[in-house]
């Protein structure tokens, strides 16, 4: 913790000990003070949330609207870390901010609505524990399941995509579509392939032979015949043959 830091804390401990024991106008001047001094605070969370869908003006408003909520909803006489409770009490206004405004991909609403409750629960299991709170102990607080817990905290990706284009975190590291496939030429003929596979199944050898020969190593008729044994004119007619059957047994296989 920076010498800065500590100041804060302690100026910040100083200015909600007085305002707890004034009202009315006296009061709102501590509270003021406060939210002054730990602004700063409040506008290092929202940087957090940049480039995912929310203008920088409207994320910084957001956080400065949550401090103001964490200042009058803070109770001094459970702790003196201020900034325990009012991170978390940022985080779920911003959150919130972008369940209302900014889902690129939405989650089920029940995940949404879950989000604010569970900053809510952050905030409050932090002053009474004096630490952060576990997931477990979010979810029974909450007398929800554990797993909606972890959905709503992981649902906050959801902002905005994050573009293909982008490089990775580490150093040197490439974007995903540096590492993507081409153009996969067979791919017109995959369903062809998937329909004819059964019926060549049931060819002979010398069937099979002149079709891989014909269709897949374009041989020529006389080429065929020289390797199975026959003319070139006993190919081609049973070459002709053979494709009238196929396409006999996939009409009726789509019928």
């Amino acid at each position: 913790m920076g010498v800065g830091d500590s100041r804060r804390r302690v100026e910040t401990a100083r200015l909600l000990l007085r305002a707890r024991v004034t009202d009315g106008e006296v009061r709102a001047r501590y509270e003021n003070e406060v939210v002054r001094v730990n602004l700063p605070v409040a506008l290092q969370v929202a940087r957090r949330y940049r480039g995912r869908g929310i203008a920088d003006d409207d994320l910084d408003q957001v956080a400065s609207l949550g401090l103001v909520k964490a200042v009058r909803a803070f109770d001094p006489t459970l702790g003196e870390d201020f900034l325990g409770f009012a991170v978390p009490t940022l985080r779920g206004e911003i959150r919130r901010h972008f369940r209302d405004a900014g889902w690129a991909v939405r989650p089920p609403r029940a995940v949404q609505e879950l989000q604010a409750r569970v900053a809510r629960a952050e905030s409050r299991l932090f002053q009474e524990l004096g630490r952060a709170p576990r997931h477990s102990e979010i979810a029974v607080a909450l007398d929800v399941p554990l797993s909606m817990v972890t959905d709503s905290l992981r649902a906050t990706g959801c902002f905005a995509p994050v573009s293909l284009d982008a490089a990775g975190d580490g150093p040197g590291e490439e974007p995903p579509t540096a590492r993507m496939g081409g153009p996969d030429p067979a791919f017109a003929s995959a369903e062809a392939r998937v329909a004819l596979a059964p019926l060549l199944r049931d060819l002979d050898e010398r069937e099979l032979t002149m079709v891989r020969m014909r269709y897949f190593e374009h041989a020529t008729q006389a080429e065929i015949g020289a390797a199975v044994g026959l003319s070139q004119e006993q190919v081609s007619r049973l070459l002709s043959g053979l494709l009238v059957r196929l396409r006999r047994q996939l009409a009726d296989a789509a019928a």
